[in-house]
């Protein structure tokens, strides 16, 4: 029983000290206007502002365009051998106008096919253009 107590005492003296020198975790939610920084590529192109602003029901509509995105830029790379990053990011405007034709119109099983669609394609391509971007300093 002492042996019990003992360890409570130490335990309870011991998480002031903890709490002291535990990372400081903060609860403040407050958004800073800062811009986005990024490790490579700072200079993107900003995102179409529907994508931004779409229901949390429709989601999945941003979700296909930047699968699009994506898949067309790594196409790019690949097809170039430029993992620049005019290359790498884009303009919005030739998915967006891609998505518009194709998926806008879609129900959300249809987008769903489509992302995995997308996805199965990317993942064709990613170790060439891995290798490309990892070669230019640009992954």
């Amino acid at each position: 029983m002492l042996k019990i107590t003992l360890a409570a005492a130490v335990t309870l003296l011991a998480a002031p000290l903890a709490a002291q020198t535990s990372s400081q975790n903060t609860n403040d939610l407050t958004v800073t206007m800062s811009p986005q920084q990024y490790r490579i590529c700072n200079d993107r192109p900003a995102r179409p502002v529907w994508m931004d602003e779409v229901h949390p029901r429709e989601a999945y509509k941003a979700l296909t365009l930047m699968r699009l995105y994506e898949l067309r830029s790594w196409e790019a790379i690949k097809e170039t051998g430029d993992c620049g990053c005019n290359v790498r990011f884009p303009s919005w405007d030739g998915a967006t106008v891609e998505y518009e034709e194709r998926f806008a119109i879609s129900t959300q099983a249809e987008h769903t096919q489509a992302q995995l669609a997308l996805r199965t394609e990317q993942n064709q391509i990613a170790r060439d253009v891995e290798d490309i971007c990892e070669a230019q300093g640009n992954w």
